[in-house]
């Protein structure tokens, strides 16, 4: 007996000898990273660490449980060193939930293991069935950090929600530059970006790396936040693409092996990002390259190349996975994925994703295009929503408005983005062209919110100065930010937005939107203003109005009629100035 006393006793003392080094705030939504002593190898060695080891982490608290792809870290502090090689292997873990966290790995090495259906079909080594637990308390942030907020993930309407507070989410997101991570300080990327003119804006204690890189990307996302942009979109792979200088792999050309340090200073930059308050909405691939993986199928490459992405970053409160830019098969991008193509692909990250993070795709630009490709998706359990790309910008109402209404009547309801304007060219103008910044306000910005959707991303066109691939000054666009944030702020602040849907019968003015949950809130835009009458029969009650200003934002603003009685079509008098956009927000008062 005292000899099993004692082999049990040194059993568990040399399994705590790999156990972990538990890093990071345990509190709720944040990241916790166990890092494991592992196998000694290197990026380059003939047994894969990222392909034929497999490292899994259990983690479990009451009925919560997450299985959470681990990765293999070379000496643990790549960001730092640029190590290639070393013995540790991490996990990173957002918990969803307070209380006590029990965790038991599975370490195994096997041929291609890391992508197998299979994992028992490995040879188990150290750390394999560590276990332990940890304490986790409720998050201390609040205001724009995402942890706070908690996960941001899909519901049964059309529109995202974080996980921890239930806040709605409507987006207001840079769309450009595409090759964001093109970034001259990352290791082992082409010197492109350097954001210069964004290096006043890091702040002392913003992260950066190997004595003071970083400051360039880290301030551009303080400008952007500061600005009320809430998400930004970027390219983790453009290799054969339109910028060839983003990938997540040793070489530009290499398919099975990843780049350590790189992908440790890409997670300091998204955990900034997190702070600040910007979701990350990573697009996996381009047209341009979407046969580069397995021939376009979801074969070894791709997968892996998943896993990678999952296992590193799905731990943030504020991802979406878009599972290409400009997907699909048209006369000027005749090389491109099948349907039975993509759904497998999307049908893969779904069941790979732990967390229950976003999955959508981005379009390509024409209405043909919309039907060839999107139409096929639809009722797709595990696509979330779409990201619209529209060759002309007078669509995105009538392209909102079909697709939220089609995805309803397919069974599973679809984010709609508008993320990308044509022409190619043109896009979103600098500030130098205020004109068409408002022609982008009244018929994409508050076009897309007006007609269900869940908000917008600005792309840049390529014939005007910091374009899509060379962009170095977020600064050139101040205007559209801010004029986007004046529309997400009023959704936010004033609509049971998810209750509402368009109906422009209600109201009787040209030119108009109307957006509404009948009986209770009316919110109609006026592109030039007017002097609306609204339909309120078969209703009762008193209802306010109130005036908002899309240009400018500012306080609501009362008119000569305060109010309304319900029960048939009232005037609600003249909007404050006449051929400029206005907004009446119409509600009912409570008794």
């Amino acid at each position: 007996m005292k000899l099993k006393l004692i082999l049990l006793i040194c059993s568990l003392f040399l399994q705590q000898l790999h156990a972990q080094e538990i890093t990071g705030e345990l509190k709720e939504w944040h990241t916790v990273t166990l890092t494991f002593d592992g196998p000694e190898t290197y990026e380059q060695d003939p047994i894969n660490p990222f392909l034929d080891y497999r490292l899994d982490v259990t983690f479990t608290n009451g009925q919560e449980k997450f299985v959470i792809p681990g990765f293999y870290a070379a000496d643990g502090n790549a960001a730092e060193t640029s190590a290639d090689k070393g013995n540790k292997w991490k996990v990173r873990f957002a918990p969803n939930t307070t209380g006590t966290w029990t965790y038991k790995t599975s370490f195994v090495k096997g041929k291609n293991i890391a992508v197998a259906e299979n994992s028992a079909d490995g040879v188990k080594l150290s750390p394999d069935g560590t276990s332990g637990t940890f304490e986790v308390t409720a998050s201390d942030k609040s205001g724009l950090d995402l942890r706070g907020k908690g996960r941001l993930k899909p519901t049964d309407t059309h529109y995202l929600q974080f996980e921890g507070n239930k806040e709605y989410y409507i987006k207001g997101g840079a769309n450009s530059p595409e090759d964001l991570l093109g970034y001259h300080e990352f290791d082992g990327t082409p010197k492109k970006h350097k954001f210069e003119k964004h290096i006043p804006e890091w702040k002392e204690g913003d992260p950066t790396w190997q004595n003071g890189k970083g400051k360039g990307i880290v301030g551009g996302m303080n400008y952007l936040s500061s600005t009320g942009i809430n998400a930004v979109y970027f390219l983790t792979m453009n290799v054969m693409g339109d910028g060839k200088n983003v990938w997540p792999w040793t070489e530009e050309h290499e398919r099975y092996r990843f780049d350590v340090s790189k992908l440790e200073q890409w997670e300091l930059l998204f955990s900034h990002m997190d702070k600040v308050g910007l979701v990350k909405h990573v697009i996996t691939q381009e047209t341009e390259n979407e046969n580069l993986l397995d021939i376009g199928y979801t074969g070894i490459q791709r997968k892996l190349y998943y896993r990678e992405l999952v296992a590193r970053f799905a731990h943030h409160p504020g991802i979406i996975w878009n599972m290409g830019e400009e997907s699909g098969i048209t006369t000027w991008s005749p090389v491109g994925q099948t349907t039975k193509m993509r759904i497998a692909m999307i049908e893969y990250m779904k069941a790979l994703e732990p967390y229950g993070n976003m999955v959508a795709i981005h379009t390509l630009p024409n209405k043909k295009d919309h039907e060839n490709t999107v139409k096929p998706l639809l009722g797709n359990k595990s696509l979330d929503g779409i990201s619209f790309q529209i060759h002309d910008l007078h669509h995105t109402y009538e392209t909102t408005l079909h697709w939220r209404n089609e995805s309803e009547k397919a069974g599973k309801k679809w984010v709609i983005w508008l993320d990308e304007i044509g022409p190619a060219k043109a896009g979103v103008l600098p500030d130098d062209y205020p004109g068409q910044q408002d022609t982008v306000r009244k018929d994409v910005i508050w076009a897309n919110l007006m007609a269900g959707g869940a908000g917008v991303e600005h792309y840049f066109g390529y014939k005007y100065p910091h374009n899509d691939l060379n962009c170095e000054d977020w600064h050139t666009r101040d205007r559209i930010w801010k004029m986007t944030y004046v529309a997400t702020d009023f959704f936010q602040k004033y609509l049971p937005f998810t209750t509402m849907k368009a109906d422009n019968t209600l109201a009787d003015v040209k030119d108009s939107y109307t957006f509404a949950k009948e009986g209770d809130t009316y919110c109609i835009y006026l592109k030039e203003g007017g002097q609306p009458t609204l339909n309120l029969e078969g209703h009762s009650g008193k209802f306010s109005v109130h005036w908002y200003n899309p240009r400018s934002g500012g306080n609501l603003i009362k008119t000569k009629i305060k109010t309304v009685n319900a029960g048939e079509k009232v005037a609600l008098g003249p909007s404050p100035t006449l051929n400029e956009d206005w907004v009446v927000l119409v509600r009912k008062l409570k008794s």
